[in-house]
């Protein structure tokens, strides 16, 4: 039986619940660095290969079916999509890098697209670097681990559809995954576990972004 979350973890949980629940509205999709928003909310943005869960995982995390767009076709978010949560913090859909039906051209477009972000982008706060437990690291990922260590952006590792792999397979998949982090001075250690299709680790992730968006209130 799992054992009951003590009143801290229970407050924890609660004022993520809270910030979470509230109105989460489109802001803009920015197809270049101009038409990224001015903002002084603190940011979380959501990276990851091409369908890799990102938008299933903002839409479990708000409530909403339809937030972010979920599509089957790997490479459709072609832009940076920024959503704004109440007053209180602005979440940024980054898009998917594998890229299996895009140009060379296009590509390089996004490369430069997302260096100016991480590099500039002072209200950023974390990114949530998506994972599919079911596969672990890729060369892509490591790629983009190498991108936000020099651009030195504070990341965590998300694990998504958990729900797909044994409970002894996690749990060898996260500590593999986490001795290989330490290496990262920018890397969260903590490792998150999540299904939005079952809404396993939601809460908790909530919970964890949250706290970065009142860090200083």
């Amino acid at each position: 039986m799992a054992a009951e979350p003590d009143a801290d973890q229970s407050r924890r949980l609660e004022r993520g619940r809270r910030l979470f629940a509230q109105e989460c509205r489109f802001v803009t999709g920015a197809a270049d660095i101009d038409g990224i928003p001015a903002s002084n909310l603190p940011e979380i943005a959501f990276a990851g290969r091409s369908n890799v869960g990102k938008s299933s995982l903002i839409n479990a995390l708000t409530g909403r079916n339809t937030l972010a767009r979920v599509s089957r076709t790997p490479g459709r978010t072609r832009q940076l999509n920024f959503f704004v949560l109440g007053d209180d913090l602005m979440l940024a859909d980054l898009p998917g890098y594998g890229y299996a039906e895009a140009g060379r051209r296009e590509i390089s477009a996004w490369n430069r697209l997302l260096n100016a972000y991480l590099e500039g982008r002072a209200v950023l706060r974390r990114v949530c670097l998506l994972i599919d437990a079911r596969h672990g690291f890729n060369a892509r990922d490591r790629d983009f681990i190498r991108r936000l260590d020099q651009a030195a952006v504070s990341y965590q590792v998300v694990l998504t559809k958990v729900d797909n792999i044994a409970d002894a397979a996690l749990a060898e998949l996260r500590t593999r995954m986490g001795k290989e982090l330490q290496t990262h001075a920018a890397a969260y250690p903590e490792i998150a576990a999540t299904s939005a299709h079952h809404g396993l680790g939601i809460a908790e992730l909530r919970a964890d972004l949250a706290a970065i968006a009142f860090l200083d209130r």
